[in-house]
């Protein structure tokens, strides 16, 4: 490294002072040490992408080791740079950024990688390696271990199904009982395909609950002014895995309930047969949850999702708006559209007349169907009357690389080729006292700083 002085001097004398050069020990110490693997960048492999990454899992190509992850670095560096990888399509400018289960990289973290990538992928010092991450097998049950169980507390499973190789789509609606025999509460819920090849060739797969809460409500164990828990329970669709239920909320299943599934398979190449499995976590008895939360569609297009009408080689926009009836907190947001699907914003338009935007995806990818679950202290809490404000945006240009064909008109359709445009969303709803005390709890914590995304109640 070298220091360059140029000094304006009179006539005659030396114009260039010279090249001051650092001791070679010293340039070597101001230097920035470039990353090595070991050290530096398997601890965010680990962190961020190991969880797809790795043997036997989704992944094209496993990152846990260095042999396995040097001959891609060059990939890693360009879809890394790209914001491609890992796939988190939150727009960072915008709306609430505090997620469970964000698993984006920091700025620091793209900076790190690639400068690894950039300068050779070195290895490092295998002494600096971290220990080997513990993985469930590519489709085993997440959750399980989060609760400390060899697997869920009740599995229901669909009738096997036999999908052709060819074969059009098909929508599969068998009804399955439950096999619950007193009210149990719900705190977590994870949904599957029941192999690796179910995995290609389920496209969704909707668990609905079906159960008469008349006698829940006569003998006191739900408020007579509850909304039903009953309809859609939980939603798969490529690359979910569930829903963890934030404390003190849940599900209620009561004796005698059914699950009405409605699948949706499409071609996998190869004749396929699979089921859908559905794992039910409970809370331990004498832990009820006071709360309930609901999973709802709401539709980003007027009049619903069957108004959708999407011009060829167009950009279209639709737009929507959903009345909160009662207060509540919203819990966790979907976006779900198909290949030319290009993003969609959540906003909140408050009863004084503030709007707000609670996410916004910038980059919607089909083969992603992320849930973006808000960090505890940052789930909006709305009060009754906000309208929910939904915008989608679909591509049907030769610019959206998943586009089928641009030159053909475009509506709503169940086919993966043909659209939608909704968010699920979930949502705690609570009494108006209630409510204000999750305010009140809110405030005393978080204080009301605009970075917050404190939502008041006025």
């Amino acid at each position: 490294m070298a220091n360059r002085f140029v000094g304006r001097v009179g006539k005659g004398a030396v114009g260039l002072l010279g090249i001051l050069a650092l001791p070679a020990s010293l340039a070597a110490q101001t230097a920035p040490a470039v990353p090595t693997f070991t050290k530096d960048v398997a601890p965010i492999f680990q962190n961020k992408c190991e969880s797809c990454h790795r043997p036997d899992s989704i992944a094209p190509m496993s990152l846990q080791t260095y042999e396995e992850a040097r001959p891609w670095a060059r990939s890693i560096r360009d879809r890394v740079s790209s914001r491609n990888m890992p796939p988190w399509h939150i727009d960072p400018s915008v709306g609430i950024q505090h997620y469970k289960n964000d698993r984006s990289l920091s700025q620091k973290e793209i900076d790190t990688i690639v400068k690894w990538a950039s300068n050779g992928a070195p290895k490092g010092d295998p002494k600096d390696m971290p220990p080997a991450m513990k993985w469930t097998d590519g489709n085993d049950w997440h959750y399980a271990k989060t609760f400390g169980q060899a697997a869920p507390d009740l599995i229901i499973k669909s009738p096997k199904y036999t999908q052709k190789g060819g074969a059009m789509d098909a929508w599969y609606k068998p009804v399955v009982d439950t096999g619950v025999t007193e009210p149990r509460w719900v705190r977590a819920i994870e949904i599957r395909p029941g192999s690796i090849k179910g995995r290609k060739i389920t496209h969704h797969a909707l668990a609905y609950l079906l159960q008469d809460e008349k006698e829940a409500i006569s003998s006191g164990l739900i408020s007579a002014d509850a909304d039903s828990g009953a309809g859609l329970f939980m939603e798969w669709a490529v690359n979910k895995e569930g829903e963890i239920m934030r404390p003190n909320t849940g599900k209620l299943m009561l004796p005698g309930s059914k699950i009405r599934w409605d699948i949706h398979y499409s071609d996998g190449g190869e004749d396929v047969t699979d089921e859908v499995q559905l794992g039910v976590y409970f809370y331990p008895k004498g832990q009820e949850p006071k709360f309930r939360t609901m999973l709802s569609l709401y539709s980003a297009v007027t009049g619903g999702n069957r108004n959708l009408d999407i011009a060829p080689n167009s950009i279209s926009v639709g737009q929507n708006f959903h009345v909160m009836r009662k207060a509540g907190r919203v819990e966790n947001f979907q976006p779900h559209m198909h290949l030319r699907g290009k993003a969609m914003m959540v906003e909140a338009i408050l009863p004084n007349g503030t709007q707000q935007v609670l996410g916004f995806v910038n980059n919607f990818e089909f083969n992603w169907m992320n849930n973006y679950v808000f960090d505890d202290d940052y789930a909006p809490l709305l009060p009754k009357g906000t309208i929910l404000k939904i915008t989608a945006w679909h591509d049907n240009t030769a610019a959206k690389k998943s586009n089928p064909d641009p030159t053909q008109w475009i509506g709503w359709g169940d086919r993966t080729v043909d659209e939608m445009a909704h968010a699920w969303i979930n949502i705690t709803y609570m009494n108006d006292d209630d409510f204000q005390k999750e305010v009140d709890a809110r405030k005393a914590k978080m204080g009301t700083t605009t970075d917050r995304q404190q939502q008041q109640q006025q």
